[in-house]
């Protein structure tokens, strides 16, 4: 396992790069001078956009601002924004904010996915499977944010149990709501994967083995049917992790959260481009080690699984 650990973790090392190169050129390649458009209508003199140009590197090749940039994160340097502040500052803001809300948005929709999936697959073709399958079917087609004005107009404004905005320490107690929101979608995906893994399961071999030898139905569906059942869905968590991270923009600007999402909206619209290429890459990083943890996993929950030389 040491060995399969350590070959995955080298295997990450170009996917970094790759990825950051990638974000870097698709942000700093791209036709437009991001110093003029920072001024607007009221250009100062050609020697101090000369100048900024300079601190940010903007005037060497694209690919020598990517080696320079690339340094300096190793070194704990992740830039500067074109106002001057440095971008660890705004990231020791905003991703506190949005790790708490993706962390109660997983644990939302992996409790309560797995359960409502579990027992609709056990129930398969009955009325609570029927009853499942059309809820989580709406919660998808539904857009996110028509899901957050309807929580946050029903919750908040008309039985006023729930605030209708978030305040800008963001407690765990107000982001209940937006990550309900937020995982309305993969809620419904993990019902419907559980579902369809438990019924695959429950035809299986080694199910009808163990039932044959005469395990009580608890331990047959907890130790056979949903450890077996819960890879797909495992797999599906890992990279859900970082996708609620980067895809909270639409539920942070419905609740004013002021968090990576939001953060990262804003410098895209500003083309603060070293506050963009930054926040990518640590959202890079997180889900390269989210696929990492969701490899190890499976040696848990399968022991068919062995990570041979």
């Amino acid at each position: 396992m040491l060995w399969y650990i350590g070959r995955r973790l080298l295997q990450l090392i170009p996917v970094f790069f790759g990825a950051t190169l990638l974000i870097y050129l698709m942000v700093f390649a791209i036709p437009g001078d991001p110093i003029a458009a920072l001024f607007g209508d009221h250009p100062p003199a050609q020697g101090v956009i000369d100048q900024i140009r300079s601190d940010y590197n903007l005037d060497k090749p694209v690919l020598v601002q990517y080696i320079l940039w690339i340094g300096g994160l190793f070194q704990g340097d992740f830039g500067t924004t074109f106002s001057g502040r440095p971008v660890i500052d705004e990231m020791a803001q905003a991703f506190p904010i949005t790790a708490r809300l993706a962390v109660l948005a997983l644990l939302f929709e992996a409790v309560f996915g797995i359960l409502v999936g579990l027992y609709s697959g056990l129930r398969k073709g009955k009325i609570f499977d029927n009853v499942s399958l059309v809820v989580s079917l709406l919660l998808i087609s539904v857009p996110t944010f028509v899901i957050g004005f309807l929580l946050q107009y029903l919750l908040g404004v008309k039985w006023g149990i729930a605030p209708t905005t978030v305040a800008p320490e963001a407690p765990w107690g107000q982001l209940v709501v937006p990550a309900v929101v937020l995982a309305s979608v993969s809620f419904a995906n993990i019902i419907r994967l559980t579902r369809a893994s438990v019924a695959e399961n429950m035809g299986a071999d080694f199910v009808r083995t163990a039932t044959a030898k005469g395990l009580k139905r608890g331990r047959v569906v907890r130790v056979h049917i949903l450890r077996n059942s819960l890879i797909p869905v495992v797999t599906y968590l890992g990279t859900d992790l970082g996708s609620l991270m980067v895809g909270a923009v639409v539920t942070e600007g419905v609740f004013n959260i002021n968090g990576v999402g939001g953060t990262v909206f804003d410098a895209v619209a500003k083309g603060e481009g070293p506050t963009v290429v930054a926040f990518i890459a640590v959202m890079v990083i997180i889900f390269m080690f989210a696929n990492l943890l969701v490899d190890l996993l499976y040696a848990v929950l399968d022991p068919r699984i062995r990570y041979a030389k």
